[in-house]
């Protein structure tokens, strides 16, 4: 199972820097340096180790300045984290539609990136069936502290909190409203908020969780050198 296309098949380098937030350098097992895509709009705290092993993709797209994305890294703990946010949809899908997702089966339609909301915010999943919605809000997760513990967000989220209060006026209206952490760190085994990082998310992830929010996590195999990488392991939720 892969989350990644064909054309996308991933490419070993080593890891440089990442800087003005969506770049990074690599060295290729040529030796050449390069710079690519890094998709990513978090700080990617404790992601990165400089020199250390990462893996890349290559868009076929000839309209795009950094042809290479920066797909998966290992971070300064031995782990590896994919740090391609655009991925975890991707990933989440994929969990859904193969069945490892438990608690989103039985629906009827998946849509993605459907309108909803007082806002007109695009919710990154609407699943549905007879008389029932339900409203899926996605989030990649990478930072790691202490050994195991997964964090979100990994820098100040108004967005994040916004998307919060969203599904909680989902859940106001009469709906089921998900969030679900897609862990792509092999080193974390259970995820908790950020408080030190963000204390107004925690506390509206906490207010959300009490008015009917349901809050998930599944954690990813991440293996670049065989191109795979999917959901596979639900993880504890610590709040």
């Amino acid at each position: 199972m892969t989350n990644h296309p064909k054309n996308n098949q991933l490419f070993s380098a080593h890891l440089v820097q990442r800087y003005k937030r969506f770049l990074a350098d690599i060295v290729l097992p040529t030796g050449e340096t390069i710079t690519v895509h890094c998709p990513n709009t978090g700080s990617m705290k404790n992601c990165i180790a400089p020199m250390a092993p990462c893996w890349y993709s290559v868009s076929e797209s000839a309209a795009r300045k950094y042809p290479q994305t920066l797909e998966v890294v290992t971070t300064p703990s031995g782990d590896l984290a994919g740090i391609n946010t655009a991925r975890s949809n991707g990933l989440v899908e994929l969990g859904i539609r193969s069945g490892v997702i438990a608690e989103l089966q039985g629906y009827e339609t998946i849509r993605r990136e459907v309108l909803y909301g007082n806002e007109k915010s695009r919710i990154d999943f609407l699943l549905e069936r007879v008389n029932e919605k339900c409203f899926v809000e996605v989030k990649n997760v990478t930072l790691m502290e202490a050994s195991g513990q997964g964090l979100f967000p990994d820098a100040v989220s108004e967005r994040g909190t916004k998307h919060l209060r969203e599904l909680m006026q989902m859940v106001s209206d009469g709906h089921r409203a998900v969030l679900l952490y897609c862990v792509q760190h092999t080193g974390i085994n259970w995820v908790e908020p950020a408080d030190a990082i963000d204390p107004l998310y925690g506390k509206t992830l906490r207010e959300a969780i009490a008015v009917g929010v349901e809050v998930i996590a599944y954690k990813a195999e991440i293996k670049p050198e065989l191109n795979v990488i999917f959901l596979q392991k639900k993880l504890e939720i610590k709040t």
